[in-house]
């Protein structure tokens, strides 16, 4: 059974954000240093770890070409207008590299509660109160801005390479949006099984996998939005899915705090436990490790494989 809607709204990339005249032009944030007696900037010294550096963070994804963890952090709750969103970027040790990597400026950014995060094809994906939002993975700087008519709280995200787009909307209407690279906004899939979506990820065929909130079900679609297989963790409450190249997917459990293993052709097993609020993880590929978002506890978890 096909649980997607034919309705497509078009709407236009907001490809150039509106400054004043007087503002300066988007800068990226630099890696910790300080300014010595002499006037230098001087870089940390290697013998110097820092911890920390989260508000926040609901989602990370990792660059293997830096190397590096990307931590999204929302700004404070409030009117929606505070513009105080951020993105960290942090070693595979879990120290930090630069804490506020997108957000050290607000010129030419527009930055509010960013959730979850997908990188592909050299672009940062992320939803923004009902944006899908994304920058350059080199040099920080915004690219475009598409709002999806219709949503209400996007969530989860995941991105292919020519640049199309899954995101969740947990709450009602509960569905994964499709956003193409030209700016067409479309209705994915909608409907049971989609029992509060949350957790978005590709597999190596081009699937779609998401994970629900209310339930243990671990949904794969395939392109054309079919449901083309059901696996299950083994608790529900579940936020991030991370799916290797192998096949086997990795779920954790925000309300639960666990981490359930899903091997092809074999059910699920816990893997970790105890993990407070765990959001929406990443995979590491170069450390072989899970990285762990805890939300509201201002922390990162980071799990060997």
């Amino acid at each position: 059974m096909t649980f997607y809607s034919k309705q497509i709204v078009t709407v236009t990339f907001l490809t150039a954000i509106a400054v004043t005249a007087n503002a300066q032009e988007f800068v990226a944030g630099a890696p910790i240093g300080a300014v010595n007696e002499a006037g230098v900037r001087m870089p940390m010294s290697d013998n110097v770890r820092v911890f920390g550096s989260f508000h926040f963070s609901e989602s990370c994804t990792f660059d293997p070409a830096k190397n590096l963890i990307l931590a999204m952090n929302t700004g404070n709750s409030g009117d929606g207008t505070e513009n105080d969103g951020f993105v960290s970027l942090i070693n595979p040790d879990g120290s930090v590299h630069t804490p506020k990597w997108i957000g050290v400026s607000r010129d030419g950014l527009e930055l509010h509660q960013p959730l979850g995060s997908a990188i592909s094809n050299g672009v940062l994906y992320t939803v923004d109160t009902g944006h899908v939002k994304s920058f350059d993975l080199v040099t920080g700087q915004p690219l475009d801005s598409i709002p999806v008519p219709g949503s209400t709280i996007l969530n989860g995200i995941a991105a292919t390479a020519d640049g199309t787009v899954y995101a969740s909307n947990t709450r009602s209407p509960e569905r994964i949006y499709k956003i193409t690279a030209d700016g067409t906004v479309s209705v994915f899939a909608e409907g049971a099984p989609l029992a509060a979506p949350n957790g978005v990820a590709m597999d190596m065929d081009g699937n779609i996998v998401v994970v629900n909130v209310t339930d243990n079900a671990v949904i794969t679609y395939d392109p054309t939005g079919e449901v083309v297989g059901i696996e299950y963790a083994v608790e529900g409450g579940n936020d991030g899915v991370v799916v290797l190249s192998d096949g086997t997917k990795y779920i954790s459990s925000v309300r639960f705090g666990s981490v359930s293993r899903i091997r092809p052709g074999q059910q699920a097993e816990v893997i970790a436990t105890g993990i407070p609020s765990a959001a929406s993880m990443c995979y590491d590929s170069i450390q072989h490790q899970l990285v762990i978002p805890l939300n509201g506890n201002f922390a990162l978890a980071f799990i060997k494989l």
